[in-house]
């Protein structure tokens, strides 16, 4: 394995604050937008992903967070596609990690569909990442087949036990699609609380393409939270984490459950947190088209003050919120989860 990326600590400047107050406090990056499943509410079957050179580099990456975190950036995380599958990955977390153990960094993160995690869980613990999301849909393997197309229940299930055995925490984060796997979130509960999992149940998003509507597959919260109450004790609980979950406890168990709806109950108000594409454009919002190039920028110019420049410049435009909204005919955004990084 080669060494860690060499770079100086930042140096800590003025926060980056929104036109609405809001401390941008939580960034996400996209370390690359492949991905080996092809998750049917996600992408097609036949995606055409990004020309390699299109890429930022491990060091374009890292130079981007470090600026971030010099700005009072406290939680990081890293996504894809599938981070996991991008080479040399290890190297950018062992780097990285070096803003965890200084402090300036409160969290080091990353959310994966799990298909890699027995060979990385050791390394990612090593590098000083503490808890990691897992996608994980079904505990059904015919139908974690049909829903991912191209996955295996097996190899999610086996990286999952060894992300545990590694002394990471596990959060699953599992999609609600109607007529599909609705009637597993009771059995998914189950077993996250049989294995000290929290679990987080998210709405399907209307972003990119896919092979088939999504209004046929759309599954309110709403909904399956009047389930729920109606077999459990259900608390509300003010707990935030940064992310847009809201939590509640469920008193029969004890345990955790999340719930993402940026359809039925929008969760823009108290919005801390940007995404940073693999080709360095960052999107102030999710659901919104506005983004800045960030990769010309620091290809341009070796000078960071360029960069806080263009940073406070992004998010003097982040917006107050997305406006989803499922029954369009076409997607709120054109581009896929995968090319923003879910």
């Amino acid at each position: 394995m080669r060494s860690p990326l060499l770079v100086a600590p930042p140096v800590m400047a003025a926060p980056l604050i929104d036109p609405f107050g809001r401390a941008i406090s939580y960034l996400r990056v996209s370390v690359t937008d492949r991905c080996d499943f092809r998750c049917r509410y996600c992408m097609s079957e036949s995606m055409t992903f990004l020309p390699r050179d299109q890429v930022l580099s491990f060091e374009e990456i890292d130079r981007l967070a470090s600026a971030f975190i010099r700005r009072g950036l406290r939680k990081l995380r890293l996504t894809g596609g599938e981070p996991l599958v991008r080479r040399g990955i290890i190297d950018l977390v062992q780097s990285l990690g070096r803003h965890v153990r200084s402090g300036a960094l409160e969290e080091l993160t990353l959310t994966t569909n799990g298909s890699q995690l027995a060979r990385f869980a050791g390394d990612l613990a090593a590098a000083g990442v503490r808890r990691i999301n897992v996608s994980l849909d079904t505990l059904d393997a015919e139908k974690f087949a049909h829903i991912t197309r191209w996955g295996r229940l097996e190899q999610v299930l086996g990286g999952i036990a060894a992300a545990r055995e590694a002394g990471l925490h596990v959060k699953l984060n599992m999609v609600a699609l109607a007529g599909l796997n609705e009637d597993e979130i009771v059995p998914m509960l189950a077993f996250a609380a049989a294995h000290g999992h929290d679990l987080t149940l998210i709405e399907t998003m209307p972003m990119g393409e896919i092979d088939e509507d999504r209004t046929d597959r759309y599954l309110p919260l709403s909904r399956v939270r009047a389930g729920l109450a109606q077999r459990f004790t259900l608390t509300d609980l003010p707990e935030r984490t940064g992310g847009p979950a809201r939590y509640l406890r469920i008193e029969e168990t004890g345990q955790k459950l999340g719930l993402i709806t940026p359809l039925t109950h929008n969760f823009c108000e108290s919005c801390n947190r940007v995404r940073l594409t693999a080709t360095g454009r960052l999107f102030m919002c999710l659901g919104q088209d506005d983004q800045a190039d960030l990769r010309s920028v620091i290809r341009g110019s070796s000078d960071d003050a360029a960069l806080d420049a263009a940073l406070v410049e992004a998010i003097g435009r982040k917006p107050r919120g997305h406006d989803f909204e499922i029954a369009r005919a076409a997607p709120a955004v054109a581009r896929h989860m995968s090319v923003t990084g879910g």
